[in-house]
């Protein structure tokens, strides 16, 4: 069975769940929005295991995300999977002068200054720049995202360098809102600390989500360490003290 016959049959399938299955039946494009974010995630997830049998698969429920969502959008006459495929295609190809047509674009760099002059033939950026970016992304992705887009018209810094003042300045503003207790003003001046910092992973070419998830996983081991300790001596983790936790903790560290 070939790629179009598969893909078929997981469209006639996703049709008999909403039509007979009491779950399928009563969801929403709303209702599903938490799996698509969810489905998402387990595929970047799965790209990070290094496993190709667990990124097929995590790549298959997010596929069965863009296929119910258009089984949803037919049966109320809106567009169907065909109008999906349709169009995706179109774009790939209009997008790609390049590839499909005379142009051409000898590195990734111009390939993407092509994309975006594109973009704006088509109507897709039509008052701002900035427009096109999610409001639903996770903050850090939507930030370098803006910060991005401000930057190719030349609202940005020129290096790393140049931002690690910036920073300083935030953290003393935070320092001066906090003095007064002032939780409004301690919430802004803790987002501009976030948003520079954003700014200096940027221009150092790192990906801020990324690096917080690894620090996140790093925390999450070693905190593990101190949970596997406590066992090891039979108490709660409450019970151990910090002056013991830290001790197990930069043990691992040593590790």
């Amino acid at each position: 069975m070939g790629a179009g016959e598969k893909f078929e049959k997981l469209a006639e399938i996703t049709k008999d769940l909403r039509a007979r299955c009491p779950w399928d039946k009563k969801q929403t494009p709303s209702s599903l929005k938490p799996y698509i974010i969810e489905e998402a995630y387990e595929v970047l997830e799965a790209i990070d295991s290094g496993q190709p049998g667990q990124l097929s698969e995590e790549l298959g429920d997010l596929l069965f995300q863009v296929v119910i969502q258009s089984e949803i959008a037919s049966e109320k006459g809106q567009f169907c999977i065909e109008d999906v495929l349709a169009r995706i295609t179109e774009k790939m190809v209009s997008r790609h002068p390049h590839v499909f047509g005379q142009e051409q674009a000898a590195t990734a760099e111009d390939v993407l200054s092509r994309w975006h002059e594109l973009k704006k033939k088509e109507g897709k950026q039509k008052h701002s720049i900035l427009e096109g970016i999610p409001a639903s992304l996770p903050a850090l992705q939507r930030a370098f995202k803006v910060q991005k887009r401000a930057g190719r018209v030349g609202f940005d810094w020129n290096g790393p360098k140049d931002v690690l003042p910036k920073i300083e300045e935030e953290i003393a503003e935070f320092g001066a809102a906090m003095s007064k207790k002032d939780m409004a003003e301690m919430e802004e001046e803790l987002g501009d600390i976030l948003f520079s910092i954003v700014n200096l992973a940027r221009h150092a070419g790192i990906d801020p989500e990324q690096a917080l998830g690894k620090s996140v996983n790093k925390f999450s081991a070693r905190f593990g360490e101190i949970e596997k300790e406590a066992k090891k001596r039979g108490i709660g983790l409450s019970d151990m003290g910090l002056k013991e936790m830290d001790a197990v903790w930069e043990k691992t560290k040593q590790k």
